[in-house]
């Protein structure tokens, strides 16, 4: 029996206590199903069908070239996009702008500067632009005071992130860019690797344009350098900025001045990005109003950062000598600080007094900055005690302020044991004393100040000078050896510390080597004995300080780094002239070994010579030239008195020279020469 139709209006009578009911009976396949197999749809039907893999993509568009307008274009080709432009768009032609186009040179690279500074430029101008940045590309682009709207300055934004045309932009005093421009302007941080430098100043950063900013800076930015002067960011705009800063790792340059900041959350957020922040070097915050309560904040943040702070700057936020307390116990612990400049604050002597231990004791201030603080000849004589304490500040102003003849003579007394100051800034005019000759006195003590520190200016000099030298002489000389030469010439003059000096030629100058480091050249293994060229005839009546000797020469040359080329010379010695008598008896001479010098040793004494090593056959008038004559390679007569006397040998002759004709019966080993 069927069940009853839901329309029927009977219900299933439930199943009888104990019994079960029956399984249901399988459902009929639906009837779209049924229509289906049978080759035909329901109305109203809906059917789902994909296409095969190969027709899925129809086709592609590559993407357009930017710089497809850039190849080997010329100025009359930019010229005329740039006229054909402005009047396409009905607006007129910018002659500054005609005028800079006419004067590019080389396009291959960046020029140097796109100057509109003081432009109008309004939507249509901005987009004849367009024709100029897809063919050239710009170091900075100044766009100061061109009274941008919202649709011109993101239309500009737009066109120099996508062309990439500056690594400097410049758009300060554009008040009306509004929030579509720093959308754009954000846009342009975030996607644009080139840009390294923005300046926004007197442009306002309002609470709905700084999310967007925040945003770029936080995910990534090329930017090394942002000015936000007068960007009216005090509150949350300076939250979004601080916490988004915490993390970017680039920004190395911030400048925060006359954004009125307070001493309270302001100052909390800047102490919290130093905490966080090592990156930033220079923080820019002067004409705001951080008080001494801001200065706390910002103290805690100095205190984390081991590296990093560089420049801090904090001209004129009402800073009193309360703020100098936390300054001075945080100063001890910074090592990165280099320039601190704290003019026009009202410090006064109480303030300089408790700066004075903490600048003691930091290592890293170079640079600090008193102008204008109140400071009178009491807070001179505490600045005079850091002075005189510190072996590494370069630079102290301390212009406008009431320092009379007290202070000025502390700060000279500090000066002269002071080596590091290089410029101390005071009025130049004295101030009014009630005794007039101190008037003069103040002129004299202001002279000597100066002179003080045109002396460490000369010391620093010359001592960096030196440095340097030491650096390019602290590595390995490069030692060449030359052919052997042979040379006719008159034997080299001595020198005052007994140096050889070889007289000039044309080949060049001869000089000694001034080299700070004593080294030992070495020639390695003994070359062959050289040919001897056949002597001339000589007059047995010359005068044996005057007869020209021959003889070969084997030159070493040795340079050193930034000393110029350096050149020693190791004379092998000839026999002296009375043998040339001799010489000439025989029909030809045969190739003769040249004799060496032995090795000084290092006390500068001569080594002694064994009273065997004399040569036979050897001049016998030896000795007495030795001590009559001028000796080879330029030797003072000390040396040859300094020899030992060598007794006769068995043919009844003198002993020669060990230092001329020392015996061969193995090679000896080369000569070492000393740089002195």
């Amino acid at each position: 029996m069927e069940a009853p139709g839901p329309g029927s209006g009977a219900a299933p009578a439930p199943p009888e206590p104990g019994t079960e009911a029956p399984p249901p009976a399988e459902a009929s396949p639906p009837a779209a199903a049924r229509g289906a197999e049978d080759g035909r749809l329901r109305p109203g039907a809906k059917r789902v069908t994909f296409p095969s893999d190969e027709d899925i993509v129809s086709g592609a568009v590559e993407p357009k070239d930017p710089w497809r307008h850039a190849q080997n274009v010329t100025v009359d080709e930019i010229v005329t996009a740039y006229k054909q432009a402005c009047q396409k768009l009905n607006c007129k032609q910018i002659p500054k702008l005609l005028k800079q186009i006419q004067e590019f040179k080389d396009l291959a690279p960046r020029i140097d500067c796109l100057d509109l500074k003081g432009e109008k430029l309004d939507y249509k101008a901005c987009e004849a632009l367009e024709e100029i940045f897809k063919r050239v590309q710009f170091k900075i682009v100044d766009l100061e005071q061109t009274s941008l709207d919202e649709d011109g300055a993101s239309a500009l934004f737009d066109m120099i992130e996508y062309y990439e045309s500056a690594t400097h932009l410049n758009i300060s005093f554009n008040k009306h860019i509004g929030t579509r421009g720093w959308q754009a302007a954000a846009h342009m941080m975030r996607k644009t690797n080139c840009l390294q430098y923005l300046d926004a100043r007197n442009t306002p950063l309002l609470d709905h344009s700084a999310p967007f900013v925040a945003r770029a800076l936080r995910i990534s930015s090329s930017l090394v350098v942002l000015h936000l002067e007068n960007a009216s960011l005090s509150g949350r705009p300076l939250m979004l900025l601080a916490t988004a800063l915490k993390m970017n790792m680039n920004l190395r340059e911030l400048y925060l001045a006359d954004n009125k900041l307070n001493g309270l959350q302001d100052s909390a957020q800047l102490g919290n990005l130093l905490k966080f922040n090592s990156c930033i070097q220079i923080l820019d915050l002067r004409n705001n109003h951080v008080l001494d309560s801001g200065l706390a904040y910002i103290c805690e943040g100095l205190k984390e950062q081991r590296r990093g702070l560089v420049t801090l700057v904090l001209w004129n936020n009402q800073l009193t000598h309360t703020g100098m307390a936390y300054l001075g116990m945080t100063l001890p612990h910074t090592q990165s600080l280099e320039t601190l400049n704290l003019g026009h604050n009202p410090i006064g002597n109480e303030g300089v007094r408790n700066l004075k231990n903490g600048l003691i004791g930091n290592r890293s201030v170079l640079r600090l900055g008193l102008a204008s603080t109140k400071l009178t000849c009491e807070g001179a004589v505490a600045v005079a005690e850091f002075i005189a304490e510190s072996p590494r500040l370069l630079r102290l102003d301390l212009r406008e302020n009431e320092i009379k003849t007290g202070g000025l003579m502390a700060l000279s007394l500090a000066l002269k044991v002071n080596h590091s100051l290089l410029r101390l800034d005071l009025d130049r005019e004295p101030k009014k004393e009630a005794v007039k000759s101190f008037i003069e006195t103040q002129k004299a003590l202001l002279a000597e100040i100066q002179n003080g520190c045109k002396r460490n200016f000369i010391l620093a000099k010359e001592k960096e000078e030196k440095e340097q030298k030491l650096q390019q002489s602290a590595s390995m000389p490069e030692i060449t050896v030359t052919e052997p030469l042979e040379e006719e010439g008159s034997t080299p003059a001595a020198s005052e510390n007994g140096a050889t000096e070889p007289a000039e030629d044309d080949g060049g100058d001869v000089t000694d080597s001034d080299s700070d480091t004593d080294e030992e050249v070495d020639t390695g293994e003994r070359p062959p004995p050289l040919p001897r060229a056949e002597e001339p005839p000589r007059s047995p009546a010359a005068s044996p300080a005057s007869a020209p000797s021959q003889r070969n020469e084997r030159r070493i040359s040795v340079s050193s780094p930034g000393r110029g080329h350096k050149i020693f010379v190791v004379t092998r010695v000839e026999s002296l002239p009375e043998r040339a008598a001799e010489d000439a008896t025989h029909p030809g001479p045969a190739p003769a070994t040249k004799p060496e010098l032995p090795a000084p040793q290092a006390n500068g004494a001569v080594p002694e010579v064994p009273a065997g090593s004399a040569e036979p056959g050897a001049a016998p008038s030896c000795e007495s030239a030795a001590h009559d004559a001028p000796l080879p390679n330029g030797l003072k007569m000390d040396f040859a008195r300094a020899l030992p006397e060598t007794p006769l040998d068995g043919n009844g002759k003198v002993g020669s020279c060990a230092a001329e004709h020392g015996k061969r019966s193995k090679p000896s080993p080369p000569p070492k020469i000393r740089a002195s």
